[in-house]
């Protein structure tokens, strides 16, 4: 018997456009196909898993005996970033979706943020990347003191100060405002993220660790909430803690990027705990997919890849393996947002059936119904399990 899920998210790892990609501007992107034609990756561990005989992946090196069950899931949630995502895979699907603001926040929001904070300006209330918002506008920040205020392609209000101009808590606390006045129905915004950085021109000005996420808790009923509520385990490591709101969560471990998460998350598998241990590896999507570094990103699969057998090894008898994703986010393209992607699914353990094609699944919440079944727990309304195709 089943007793516990250990549940890896490869932040941004798309594996092919959902039919309605063309909706979201996204139409042809393929995370993993990108960089696969770009950089060949060394993945020997996840195609022993069966990686690239997930249909339709177009790469030619399928395994001829993959160790474990293979899929992917598309997305029913309206939107294409981590909260919709990991609240899919959890059992919730978001639709209606939150707003967007593709060209930039109305006047009266950033008024009413200004007041609210008592700060006496802002820069920038731009859409854009990042990193050259930060370029763009970092040293005037340093001189002013007045925060930067920029949104994306997905639903979100970020607020970027450099950590000696205003300090860590000190932004924390604008965005715990800002959350509180964006979940008004007018303003619908899915997410604040505190965004801080170091640096001293506009050169080498870098982001920290220190992001914190502020979500909008209007998600429904997840398996977080029932492996808790029924006295199991849910450990959180890296920012599932921030996307969950801590909701369902017993035990949460913030991260300082990939590595620190996977040495986590081998600490974590090492217990004799029984229910879920959830991480999420954000360094794919913050550090490359959303710097459209393909190089980057192809040596952050390949470092998780030879973790993979510590972690394999330090499974119990009674643990479930299942490697995902959240959205894409392809550096081969153009753009440097999400993109609306098929994820993929790896399943591997000591009672898993080896060389299991489940398919191509209707939903991410198929996850989470699967995991709540193996653990005999309550069902939630979304999601179909596939717990007889996969169990010895």
């Amino acid at each position: 018997m089943i007793k516990r899920a250990i549940i890896i998210v490869l932040d941004g790892f798309g594996v092919g456009s959902l039919p309605d990609a063309d909706k979201y501007g996204d139409k042809g992107s393929n995370t993993l196909k990108g960089i696969y034609d770009k950089c060949k990756p060394h993945l020997p561990n996840m195609k022993k898993m069966g990686l690239y005989n997930i249909e339709g992946i177009g790469i030619p090196e399928k395994e001829e005996s993959p160790i474990g069950a293979f899929g992917k899931l598309a997305e029913k949630s309206v939107g294409k970033n981590s909260p919709v995502g990991h609240w899919e895979i959890a059992g919730h699907i978001t639709n209606p979706g939150f707003t967007t603001y593709p060209k930039a926040f109305p006047q009266e929001m950033i008024q009413e943020f200004i007041e609210k904070t008592g700060i006496k300006g802002i820069l920038c209330n731009e859409v854009g990347s990042g990193t050259e918002i930060l370029k763009r506008f970092g040293e005037e920040h340093i001189k002013t003191g007045y925060p930067i205020i920029y949104t994306s392609a997905d639903s979100v209000f970020q607020i970027a100060a450099h950590e000696d101009v205003i300090p860590v808590e000190e932004l924390y606390k604008m965005c715990k405002i800002a959350r509180k006045m964006l979940n008004k129905p007018e303003y619908n915004v899915g997410t604040v993220i505190a965004r801080p950085f170091i640096g001293t021109t506009s050169n080498n000005f870098t982001r920290t660790y220190n992001r914190k996420d502020f979500e909008s808790n209007t998600f429904g009923k997840t398996m977080l909430d029932i492996i808790s509520q029924k006295g199991k385990e849910v450990i959180s490591i890296g920012k599932i803690e921030d996307l969950f709101s801590l909701r369902g969560i017993t035990s949460h471990y913030h991260t300082e990027g990939n590595k620190d998460g996977i040495e986590k998350t081998i600490e974590e598998t090492k217990k004799n705990t029984e229910g879920l241990i959830f991480t999420n590896l954000v360094d794919t999507d913050m550090l490359y997919g959303h710097r459209n570094d393909v190089e980057g990103y192809s040596k952050a699969l390949e470092y998780f890849d030879s973790k993979l057998p510590e972690i394999m090894k330090n499974m119990k008898e009674t643990d479930m393996l299942i490697i995902t994703a959240d959205h894409g986010n392809d550096p081969t393209t153009p753009s440097t947002d999400h993109s609306r992607e098929y994820i993929p699914m790896l399943i591997y353990g000591k009672q898993i059936k080896e060389n299991v094609n489940v398919g191509t699944r209707d939903t991410y919440a198929d996850i989470s119904a699967t995991v709540l079944d193996i653990l005999e727990l309550e069902k939630l309304e979304n999601g179909e399990s596939f717990k007889k195709e996969i169990l010895k």
